[in-house]
C-alpha cells in the first residue's frame, strides 16, 4: 500500500485543497493518507478530519516538521511512501505516476514530480526571480523545492538516518546519487510562490540559513548517518552523493545568459535577492539558530 505522510503546522487555510486533489479519482482502497498536525493552534485537524475516513489525523503538541515526519512514519502503513508539504497541491494521478516510476526502475530509490509555479498575482521582481530560478541546473535536477518526495523502503531508511535539519528536502535530495533519484516530469506539483518581494526575501533568508546548516553537517562528515543507515538495513549514501551541492555559481548564471540573453533583468533580480538573503541570514548562522522558521504567508492566501 502506498502511504502519504503530510506534516502540517497551522495549515488550515490550504490543506483542504491538497487533500481534495489526493482524494479525487481514487477508490476506497487508494493511498493511505496520514496528516500529522504538529503544534497547531488553528483548524488544521478539523479541516483534514472532515475529508472522511481515507484521511487519518494524528495530533502532536510539538511544532516540529522533523518530529511530525517521524510520527507519520510510525502511523504509515506501507511503501512506496510519499512525504508531502501541506501547502502544495499534487493529485492522485500524479501520485500514481511517481509510484509507477519507482516500480519500473529497480535502481531508483527516490523520485519527485515536475514543478509548476503559478506567477500570476506576484510582484514583478518575484516573477523575474522565479523565471531565473526555475532554469538553474540544480533546481531542475534536484528533488528539493517541490514539497513532494516519494521513496522506496531502502530510500526511506536513508533519509530517516538524517538528523533534524531545516533544509530537510535539500538533505533528502542530496542523500541520493544521480542514478538513484529522478524528477518524474509527467507527475506535477503546484508550488505557490510568495507574492511580495519581502516574502520572497524571507524565504531566501530561510534557504540561506538552512543551506549553511546543511553544509556544516556535511563538513562534519555526516556524523552518525552511516551507522544509523546500516542499523535500519540501508546502505550508506554512495560516494557520488557525498559531496554534492545545490548552490548556484556565477558560471551557472553566465551559461543561462548565453542561452537566454533576455533574462538579464531577472538575473540582476536574482543576484540582488541572493545578496539580501546572505545578509539576512548572517545573524542566525552566527548564533547557530537553525530552528526559527521564517514562514511566507502570502503564498497561503486564496
Amino acid at each position: 500500500m502506498t502511504s502519504i505522510v503530510i506534516p502540517a503546522h497551522n495549515e488550515g487555510r490550504v490543506i483542504g485543497r491538497l487533500l481534495d486533489a489526493l482524494l479525487a479519482d481514487t477508490s476506497a482502497t487508494g493511498p493511505d493518507i496520514v496528516v500529522v498536525c504538529n503544534g497547531c493552534t488553528d483548524d488544521t485537524a478539523r479541516v483534514a478530519g472532515g475529508r472522511g475516513d481515507r484521511v487519518r489525523v494524528v495530533e502532536v503538541p510539538t511544532p516540529s516538521k522533523h518530529h511530525a515526519l517521524r510520527v507519520g512514519d510510525e502511523h504509515a502503513r506501507g511503501f512506496p511512501r510519499l512525504y508531502v508539504d501541506a501547502d502544495v497541491v499534487v493529485g492522485a494521478a500524479d501520485v500514481r505516476a511517481l509510484v509507477a516510476a519507482l516500480d519500473r526502475s529497480p535502481e531508483l530509490l527516490a523520485v519527485a514530480p515536475g514543478r509548476d509555479i503559478p506567477l500570476a498575482g506576484c510582484a514583478w521582481p518575484v516573477r523575474a526571480y522565479y523565471r531565473v530560478w526555475q532554469r538553474l541546473p540544480a533546481v531542475r535536477e534536484g528533488l528539493f523545492g517541490r514539497g513532494v518526495i516519494a521513496v522506496k523502503e531502502p530510500g526511506h531508511a536513508r533519509i530517516a538516518a538524517l538528523p533534524p535539519l531545516m533544509a530537510d528536502d535539500l538533505a533528502a535530495s542530496l542523500a541520493f546519487g544521480p542514478g538513484e533519484r529522478r524528477v518524474v516530469e509527467e507527475a506535477r506539483v503546484v508550488v505557490r510562490p510568495p507574492r511580495t518581494w519581502s516574502d520572497l526575501i524571507r524565504r531566501r533568508v530561510r534557504a540561506a540559513t538552512s543551506s549553511a546548516e546543511y553544509e556544516r553537517f556535511r563538513a562534519a562528515g555526516r556524523p552518525g548517518a552511516p551507522e544509523q543507515s546500516q542499523g535500519q538495513g540501508a546502505e550508506p549514501a554512495p560516494a557520488a552523493a557525498q559531496e554534492p551541492s545545490a548552490r548556484t555559481g556565477t558560471a551557472d548564471l553566465r551559461a543561462l545568459l548565453r542561452d537566454r540573453p533576455a533574462l538579464l533583468p531577472g538575473v540582476v533580480v536574482f543576484v540582488v535577492a541572493a545578496l539580501a538573503a546572505r545578509r539576512g541570514s548572517r545573524k542566525a548562522i552566527r548564533n547557530q539558530d537553525f530552528s526559527t522558521w521564517l514562514r511566507d504567508e502570502s503564498s497561503r492566501q486564496g
